[in-house]
């Protein structure tokens, strides 16, 4: 299952938190796009006939689904700064300290300066591979 705790990963196997994980993912138009039918027929059956989730197995898929919900639904800018805007801020960080630039050590964990290069490699800046 998922490294959550087992009365979190219960608590969001109701029907409510089913049914609101849905909406969240067709207001955002990731419904149809990230999820194979049988993924929707699974929460949508689920909502319908339970109102909470016992079986080990049935709360596995559901965790699976909403896994890929919530990756679909992640900000595309959260996830540049999470996979390669540290790294990049990390790397010219380095660069800069070879220099002699004594403040660029603090580059290296600067969320801001991350995210400029995240959002810099987004747009396709030539300079960042």
């Amino acid at each position: 299952m998922n490294s959550a705790s087992p009365n979190r990963a219960n608590s969001f196997l109701e029907k409510a938190n089913l049914v609101r994980l849905k909406a969240k993912a067709m207001r955002a138009g990731v419904w149809f796009r990230a999820l194979p039918r049988i993924d929707r027929v699974l929460v949508d059956l689920t909502i319908k006939v339970a109102d909470s989730v016992r079986s080990p197995n049935l709360a596995r898929c559901i965790l699976e689904v909403a896994g890929k919900l919530e990756s679909a639904l992640e900000n595309r800018v959260a996830r540049a700064f999470r996979e390669f805007g540290l790294a990049i801020a990390y790397k010219l960080s380095l660069v800069a300290q070879s220099w002699g630039n004594k403040a660029a050590v603090r580059w290296a964990k600067d969320p801001v300066f991350a995210r400029y290069w995240a959002v810099m490699r987004l747009n396709g800046y030539p300079g960042n591979g």
